[in-house]
């Protein structure tokens, strides 16, 4: 390994020429704005911004490459793969190219007294957010020469080391400032334009000869990344150099094939898991980076494909429809794991789902996943893959009522707002919406590409209740319904009485559909038109108990 300098207009060049690309398991882009402002920051008060690390390329390409995001795609032999560096490369690419939609990025110079020190204020990097509409780009001052400068500001695309770049700044000079200026703000500009093109990014350059493992050994231990290597963007890196897949194309491939998974999960994150389990494995760091375990993910990619689509369709069929109504989250790798191998169609499917669903909303109502969840959840998948494959009758220890009892009438009343992670409070919400849901206003039933539009509902609303009873016991999971915001808005601060009566008056359809709408929350109209709120919790919380026992039963 040899350590070089290298200026950024150097980088640049090679960049442009597609002489320096990507190996395909290298992540994606993963800076915000705040870590570009950064690094532009830091070239422009001339600190190191850390090496880079590249593999010489030789007469074949050791590994399948692709450009850098925003980069020519067509060019030159490729002469070096990054390996890392790519966030900083790719942040100053982007940023001196005008290459990001949404964000434009200047340096600001501060206008200075006589007396100033020039150095105490050095110029500094700032953003401003894009958008369309109506065919223009806003802020529409932004692409102004005479705006941008009159705030002292210029813009970084201007101060790209190119020919192209400079040809650009000397015509926007003309257009930002009357002729006397034009010797001060082309003089600023020369120094920042030099700045950039002579700054210097140093890297580590492993010759071409170097194995395939080793280079990825390498890559693994000296990132060095304001954003750290996770296990997955290993694993992604690791398949590559051992089996040749791209893991990458392998997840949007998944994507295509279980469309809903990303209701409930990032597919990415729930690959790792769910192969574990498929490989009779406990999802650790230890096994996840292996090797055995990598290979046995592309050996068992079809099986893990097809078990998270059959998973995501049994959520939606449980009516559980999105990740921000989830009560826990390991049910989902569990699921995507057991679906995998479980029968399809007929009887043997019929008795498959019957036990997935008992373990779902075992899941949900008792403490199984509360602590010791990776352990817990092999366990189970062992025991419940054997009893879908009627191989083995015994009970998993979810299904144990005195060791993971389902909670009682006392703790649903008590069971929290369901907008918050409160396992036990969604888990309530999820039981109201399996009977439909219907709105209270227009009768439109909770579905998955509706609820976003849908809010949290008081039945007894907070104001009301304020200053009689604590907040905590205001904001529990039987005083919510989602109903659309149309609705939510229109019933404000009005008591259950009157809103009835106000639902009733307006439909044609009189109190027999009410009713009928509100059964669908798992509300009784006559225990909420009491408005005796302890009522309406203990009674409402007997109904969604009994629907609970019966669902784990």
């Amino acid at each position: 390994m040899e350590a070089r300098n290298r200026s950024l207009s150097n980088w640049f060049t090679r960049i442009r020429h597609r002489q320096i690309v990507l190996p395909r398991f290298q992540r994606f882009e993963a800076w915000t704005d705040r870590h570009v402002r950064g690094l532009l920051d830091t070239v422009l008060r001339k600190l190191p911004a850390g090496a880079l690390l590249t593999l010489e390329v030789g007469d074949e390409e050791p590994f399948v490459s692709r450009p850098m995001s925003g980069a020519p795609s067509k060019g030159d032999r490729v002469g070096e793969h990054l390996l890392d560096g790519q966030q900083r490369l790719t942040a100053l690419w982007r940023s001196m190219t005008a290459d990001y939609p949404d964000r434009t990025y200047l340096v600001e110079v501060e206008s200075l007294d006589d007396e100033e020190d020039e150095l105490s204020r050095p110029p500094r990097a700032v953003s401003y957010g894009r958008w369309e509409r109506d065919g223009k780009r806003y802020p529409l001052w932004l692409d102004l020469p005479t705006e941008v400068w009159r705030r002292r500001l210029i813009p970084v695309e201007l101060l790209r080391p190119d020919a192209e770049a400079e040809a650009a700044f000397k015509e926007w000079v003309k257009g930002a400032c009357p002729p006397e200026e034009t010797f001060e703000l082309f003089e600023i500009g020369t120094n920042l334009r030099t700045t950039f093109a002579l700054f210097n990014l140093p890297f580590l350059s492993l010759p071409s000869d170097t194995p395939r493992e080793v280079a990825l050994d390498v890559f693994v231990k000296m990132n060095t990344s304001a954003q750290p290597l996770s296990t997955y963007d290993i694993v992604v890196a690791q398949i590559e150099a051992h089996t040749e897949f791209s893991l990458h194309e392998l997840v949007e491939e998944l994507r295509a094939e279980a469309p809903r998974l990303e209701r409930f999960v990032e597919p990415s994150k729930v690959i790792l898991t769910s192969g574990a389990y498929i490989q009779d494995k406990a999802p650790r760091n230890a096994t996840l980076l292996s090797t055995s375990f990598c290979e046995g993910l592309i050996d068992h990619w079809d099986l893990l494909a097809n078990g998270a689509r059959r998973a995501t369709e049994f959520l939606s069929d449980e009516h559980v429809f999105d990740k921000t109504r989830l009560p826990t989250d390991p049910v989902v790798p569990l699921l995507a794991a057991l679906w995998a191998r479980a029968p399809d169609g007929l009887d043997a499917e019929g008795e498959a789902r019957t036990v997935l669903r008992r373990f779902l909303w075992r899941a949900f109502l008792t403490d199984r996943y509360e602590k010791a969840v990776n352990t817990r959840a092999l366990v189970d998948y062992r025991a419940l893959r054997a009893m879908i494959a009627d191989q083995d009758k015994a009970m998993p220890p979810i299904f144990h009522d005195d060791s993971h009892a389902v909670v009682g009438v006392e703790d649903i009343v008590l069971a929290g707002w369901p907008k918050k992670k409160d396992r036990l409070g969604r888990a309530v919400m999820l039981i109201s919406l399996r009977a439909g849901g219907l709105d209270f206003a227009d009768g439109s039933p909770a579905k998955p590409d509706s609820l976003q539009s849908r809010e949290y509902h008081h039945l007894f609303p907070a104001a009301l209740l304020s200053g009689d009873v604590d907040d905590a016991k205001i904001h529990r999971a039987l005083n919510c319904a989602l109903v659309t915001w149309k609705t939510n808005r229109n019933i404000a601060a009005t008591s259950p009485m009157d809103y009835l009566r106000k639902r009733i008056d307006a439909s044609s359809l009189g109190e027999g559909e009410i009713r009928r709408r509100l059964q669908s929350h798992v509300i009784d109209y006559d225990l909420l038109a009491n408005g005796n709120y302890d009522s309406f919790l203990e009674g409402r919380a007997e109904t969604v108990h009994s629907i609970a026992r019966e669902l784990c039963a």
